[in-house]
């Protein structure tokens, strides 16, 4: 079955999710080496013309893919609110999550966000049956909520304030902490160069889309945090999204 098929599948059967209860704050790791990856197979695609595709159940390659001038464009070095935003190793990434139009595989309207968190892809649906697809990777937090909201405000650079749960477990974070003000935004900051803030019914669902620097936890399920993108990406989004979007989550 193909992805588009798994998509449409998933959409039909969650698109009437509400809230899960018992919502945890959205986090996110303070370590960039340190991962709880969940094992995926590497499946077919069809974007890496002429080169040697991924196959189901096969080995990650060893080494580079090929450099591609469109994407190194795109995921090279941008100078971005006072910083320099490193250039992303996309060739050590799996080439479907790389940020590229397809066709779109829901209903909805243009200018609505879907995150497809079992597949690991963020669209933007676009006209004409066209979207823009993103990977991303998900935290804990990114499984426990899904439904209908708004990106009620959004945010460049943002403060992130880690909650006092995870402060408790990790005392060296108290001097981020709410009481002490969060920590400014930068390029260490968690929560990256954007975040997109998802609303429902009017209340915060502490639900965030946002970048990260640690490229490496794209389209894997991660320790912690919500749905984080490439910053190359989350900036890409984030100049995209007008107004207050409607988000669905699946």
């Amino acid at each position: 079955m193909t992805d588009t098929a798994l998509s449409r599948r998933r959409f039909l059967q969650f698109t009437g999710l509400a809230m899960a209860s018992g919502l945890a704050g959205c986090t996110s790791s303070m370590n960039t080496d340190r991962f709880r990856y969940e094992t995926r197979p590497y499946f077919r695609n069809p974007a890496l013309e002429g080169r040697p595709e991924y196959i189901e159940g096969a080995r990650p390659p060893s080494g580079l893919l090929p450099e591609s001038s469109y994407y190194a464009s795109i995921y090279g070095p941008v100078f971005d609110g006072g910083y320099q935003v490193p250039a992303v190793p996309y060739q050590q990434i799996d080439a479907r999550y790389y940020r590229q139009e397809v066709e779109s595989p829901f209903g909805e309207r243009p200018g609505t966000i879907i995150v497809d968190t079992g597949n690991r892809f963020l669209y933007l649906i676009l006209p004409n049956g066209r979207a823009m697809r993103y990977g991303v990777g998900i935290g804990r937090q990114g499984f426990s909520w899904s439904g209908r909201g708004v990106i009620q405000w959004k945010q460049a650079w943002p403060k992130w304030t880690p909650p006092d749960e995870m402060v408790a477990r990790q005392p060296e974070l108290v001097k981020y902490s709410a009481a002490n003000g969060g920590m400014p935004g930068g390029l260490n900051n968690p929560l990256g160069a954007r975040a997109l803030y998802i609303f429902q019914n009017g209340e915060d669902t502490l639900y965030r889309l946002h970048g990260s620097p640690e490229w490496k936890s794209i389209g894997k399920a991660v320790s912690s945090g919500c749905v984080r993108m490439l910053n190359q990406d989350v900036i890409d989004l984030y100049d995209r999204v007008k107004g207050k979007a409607p988000i669905l989550v699946i």
